[in-house]
C-alpha cells in the first residue's frame, strides 16, 4: 500500500518559520506537491517539485517566501516555509504523482499551520 505523511505543522507568530515533511511509504514517485486548504476556502496549490529536483513551480501567493526540496534516498519531500503570514493559515497537504504530467492520485492527512498575528 501507498502512504504518504506529513508532519512539522503547528503554531507560529507571523514572519516566523516552519518545515513541513512528507515521508512515502510503499513506493517512488517522479513528482511531489504540497497543496494548502483554509477554513471556509477550497483547496489550493502551493509548490511541486519533480524527483530530480529539477523542476520546481510555485504558487504566485508563496514565491520568494516558500522552498520545496526532497530528499531521494529518504523518500521525503519537504516545505521550508519563511516569513510566514496569518492567511498562510491552513490544513497543509502532501501529494505525489509517478510522472511529471500525471495527476495527483495520492494524498496526505494533512497537518495543520497557524499563523497569529
Amino acid at each position: 500500500q501507498v502512504q504518504l505523511v506529513e508532519s512539522g505543522g503547528g503554531l507560529v507568530q507571523a514572519g516566523g518559520s516552519l518545515r513541513l515533511s512528507c515521508v512515502a511509504s510503499g513506493r517512488t514517485f517522479t513528482k511531489y506537491g504540497w497543496f494548502r486548504q483554509a477554513p471556509g476556502k477550497e483547496r489550493e496549490f502551493v509548490a511541486r517539485i519533480s524527483w530530480r529536483g529539477d523542476s520546481m513551480i510555485y504558487a504566485d501567493s508563496v514565491k520568494g517566501r516558500f522552498t520545496i526540496s526532497r530528499d531521494n534516498g529518504k523518500n521525503t519531500m519537504y516545505l521550508q516555509m519563511n516569513s510566514l503570514k496569518p492567511e498562510d493559515t491552513a490544513v497543509y497537504y502532501c501529494a505525489a504523482a509517478m510522472s511529471t504530467a500525471g495527476s495527483y492520485d495520492y494524498w496526505g492527512q494533512g497537518t495543520q499551520v497557524t499563523v497569529s498575528a
